[in-house]
């Protein structure tokens, strides 16, 4: 006679821990977002929080793409996201493979100096920035957030590559240096490859930390056809009314980038966000 299986109460219990935060924290929010834009103001001021709308308004998704100007932010915020990832990983890997591979007499003050940088919040520099931009002629225009989001998404990026570059094995490099490879090639041709999955992390936080900012942009942006995603949602406020059916419409649409990059590039995001983290 073979004993029935126990049931496992220790599994279901963290099973239970995990989902229920990310009901919370994640589908909660997209669920009563999707809702939210499918109705008319009097609905969503008078409904409850999961109230069906009577029936699905798609016409908010039209608006949202006309009168927000959807498409023309999208583009804005995809050139300056990915142009600032582009320029911050050039510098932060160039920067990482000298601290890392390289002893010189100020190595750990520079480095520490870095580090110093994750303090300094990004809107504490909106003045000088601005003062800085306007004598360059680079005030409304894109290059003034490229060259804001990667600078500032420099110390964390510096700090995350350095310590995995750290971590790879010299014999590698000793390997390629009988070869006769000089330190470009060693970077291009070793530590660059081997690097990926933390750059991918570093990428990942860029990514998400310019794709959403707003301040930075309102200040440094003026022309409408420069503006980025978040100035969207403000496109259906006016003196004596709110869309808000327009403005949860406009949110999806805003999100919905996000979504599918991390849809079709879950594996590499969570082996980046890994392999970062352990050999970080």
């Amino acid at each position: 006679m073979h004993s029935r299986p126990q049931p496992n109460l220790g599994k279901w219990f963290i099973t239970i821990f995990i989902i229920f935060p990310l009901l919370i924290t994640q589908l909660y929010p997209l669920l009563w977002l999707l809702l939210y834009s499918l109705k008319n103001n009097d609905e969503i001021l008078s409904g409850g929080i999961f109230s069906l709308p009577s029936y699905p308004r798609w016409e908010n998704y039209v608006i949202a793409i006309q009168n927000g100007h959807y498409l023309q932010y999208l583009f804005n915020s995809l050139i300056v996201t990915f142009s600032s990832i582009m320029i911050l990983l050039f510098f932060a890997s160039s920067v990482s493979y000298v601290l890392s591979r390289f002893r010189f007499r100020f190595s750990q003050h520079i480095f520490l100096l870095f580090l110093a940088g994750m303090m300094l919040p990004m809107q504490s520099a909106l003045l000088p920035l601005n003062l800085m931009f306007k004598n360059l002629h680079l005030l409304d225009t894109r290059w003034s957030l490229i060259f804001t989001y990667s600078a500032f998404a420099m110390p964390i990026s510096v700090l995350i590559l350095t310590n995995f570059m750290r971590s790879i094995p010299r014999e590698l490099e000793e390997a390629a240096i009988i070869d006769g490879a000089g330190p470009i090639r060693l970077f291009t041709s070793i530590i660059f490859p081997i690097s990926r999955p933390a750059m991918m992390t570093v990428s990942i936080l860029a990514f998400i930390s310019a794709w959403n900012e707003y301040i930075i942009a309102a200040t440094f942006i003026s022309s409408k056809s420069l503006k980025t995603l978040p100035f969207g949602a403000y496109s259906f406020v006016s003196q004596y009314a709110v869309n808000y059916g327009a403005i949860g419409a406009y949110l999806i649409l805003a999100a919905l980038p996000m979504i599918l990059i991390y849809v079709f590039l879950s594996e590499w995001i969570m082996r980046g966000m890994l392999e970062g983290a352990v050999k970080g």
